[in-house]
């Protein structure tokens, strides 16, 4: 019996509970891995916030990290429909419903953001999506991950030509597919547009897709209640006509707007903790590079950005209030 089955006999509440209680203590431990990458992306995207601002900023996300972690673990070891019992309302069905009815298909945009896991079984009572799968790090983990996921109506493709090949196929019938557009690519399947403000290596696919086939993009959330009583899902209509333009970096940059506008509702619930800005021109990888290196680069692109704003900090792509 694959032990991660443990999370099906656990309840959540105590789950979220442990997952409170090691984010504590990570935060803690600032030369932990995560905790690390969160300070380093936090310096990227918000150079003006003071130290004391960025650390309460890192609580949070180390928080909701940990407890979006327990979430999925669970979401996998349960049936489909204990997930969708967890979801209490859902903001701007018709969004969704619309792009289902495209006849050119609907790609959902699902940015790495809230507990995206808990929200696959809810949106796999749509339809039957072709969802590419990359195999993670361990064959346990692996395979605990595609029981859960073999539960759904979905068919799991690899992250190769041929899973692109499938996802274009199901477009092309009318169907859908879930997409999480803000990984870091292989440099041949990348271009560098600004992410947060960064210039930084991002994804092509949904872009080229969404040119090639017009179907319908519908960028998609789940985020944990206030309450702490289930999640919600939200919907969002992405219809800039950039989106589908032939130039994979003008597409591509304004996904990257789509969805930084996604984020930036619930910014504390996106998954900072992913070395996001691996490549950078001018820095290359900022989670190998010294801190005096990265202190100069951040220095001189703050200092650029400012130029170019008019040293107006309300046009900064990061809306602090919302932290």
């Amino acid at each position: 019996m694959n032990p991660f089955h443990i999370f099906k006999v656990v309840p959540l509440s105590v789950l979220q509970i442990l997952a409170r209680f090691v984010a504590w203590i990570m935060v803690l431990l600032p030369n932990l891995s995560i905790v690390r990458t969160i300070d380093i992306n936090l310096a990227l995207i918000t150079p003006a916030l003071s130290a004391a601002q960025k650390q309460t900023i890192m609580k949070d996300i180390v928080r909701h990290q940990c407890l979006s972690s327990v979430e999925s673990m669970k979401s996998w070891a349960m049936p489909p429909k204990w997930s969708i019992a967890q979801i209490r309302d859902v903001h701007n069905k018709d969004i969704l419903l619309e792009g289902l009815a495209n006849p050119n298909g609907m790609l959902a945009i699902v940015p790495h953001l809230g507990t995206w896991e808990m929200m696959n079984a809810w949106l796999n009572q749509f339809g039957s999506p072709t969802i590419m799968y990359k195999p993670v790090k361990g064959k346990v983990i692996n395979d605990f991950i595609l029981q859960g996921r073999a539960r759904l109506n979905a068919t799991l493709v690899p992250t190769d030509g041929s899973g692109v090949k499938a996802i274009f196929k199901t477009l092309k019938q009318g169907g859908f597919s879930i997409v999480l557009p803000d990984h870091v690519p292989d440099p041949s399947g990348g271009v560098i547009v600004p992410f947060f403000g960064v210039e930084t290596l991002t994804s092509t696919l949904a872009s080229k897709l969404a040119s090639k086939t017009k179907c319908a993009l519908v960028g998609v959330s789940c985020i944990r209640r206030d309450d702490g009583c289930g999640f919600d899902i939200f919907c969002y209509k992405l219809d800039n006509p950039a989106l589908y333009d032939r130039d994979a970096a003008t597409s591509t940059h304004a996904l990257n707007q789509a969805m930084e506008q996604m984020i930036e509702d619930r910014l504390s619930h996106y998954m900072w903790g992913y070395r996001r800005f691996k490549h950078i021109p001018g820095l290359n990888n900022p989670y190998n590079t010294t801190e005096s290196a990265l202190a100069d680069f951040i220095r001189v692109s703050h200092f650029k950005s400012s130029a170019q704003s008019g040293h107006d900090d309300s046009k900064n792509n990061v809306d602090y209030d919302n932290w």
